[in-house]
């Protein structure tokens, strides 16, 4: 039981399309039909970069709170909060009301592991912010970041004793990377446009 409804609750908290919201509020616009298509804040900050900050920070605050929930709920059981922590990550990516068809994960990613993993996240996210900034392409320091995590984890022995963290952590990892497909081949390419923020 305790099983299915942490996961069903993250699952809802995660499916929240924020970003789809604002822009529809703000904007008057369907964010899927800018940029690059995508829910998530990247391609929202394209059409407003202050709506794009709000866009990351709710979508980071929506994982948090899904393990915040289940410590809450079930304290001291790390297997729950990790699969709060995917089960989040899955429902920004595949919400229902929209298809199925969501976001990339990231930004869920980081505050889902905030509660669990802070030291292995914030080296990933200095990865992430050198990659930016070297190579001014967000979905390149996304994919390392992301990949790098769980190695991270491993390496700083988080969760020696419950390797089923580490699955969770992997698979996430793993949805990320190839919901990035797109930016994958752009990058393989040379294509992938470079970063740029718009006023307004």
């Amino acid at each position: 039981m305790s099983i299915f409804l942490t996961a069903a609750v993250s699952y809802l908290l995660g499916s929240i399309p924020f970003g789809l919201i604002l822009i529809r509020i703000f904007r008057g616009q369907d964010v899927r039909k800018t940029g690059s298509g995508n829910i998530g804040a990247t391609n929202v900050a394209r059409s407003s970069p202050v709506l794009g900050v709000v866009t990351l920070v709710l979508d980071a605050l929506k994982g948090l709170a899904a393990v915040a929930l289940t410590r809450a709920f079930f304290p001291g059981d790390n297997r729950l909060a990790g699969l709060a922590a995917l089960c989040a990550i899955m429902g920004h990516m595949f919400p229902i009301w929209l298809k199925f068809n969501g976001g990339k994960g990231v930004a869920t990613a980081l505050g889902s592991f905030a509660l669990i993993a802070p030291k292995p996240l914030l080296i990933s996210v200095g990865i992430f912010i050198a990659a930016v900034l070297a190579f001014r392409r967000v979905s390149l320091g996304s994919i390392v970041a992301i990949a790098l995590f769980p190695l991270f984890v491993w390496l700083l022995h988080d969760y020696a004793d419950l390797p089923v963290m580490l699955l969770w952590m992997a698979i996430a990892s793993v949805l990320i990377i190839a919901r990035h497909h797109q930016n994958i081949r752009r990058l393989l390419a040379g294509t992938e446009p470079r970063f740029q923020w718009r006023r307004g």
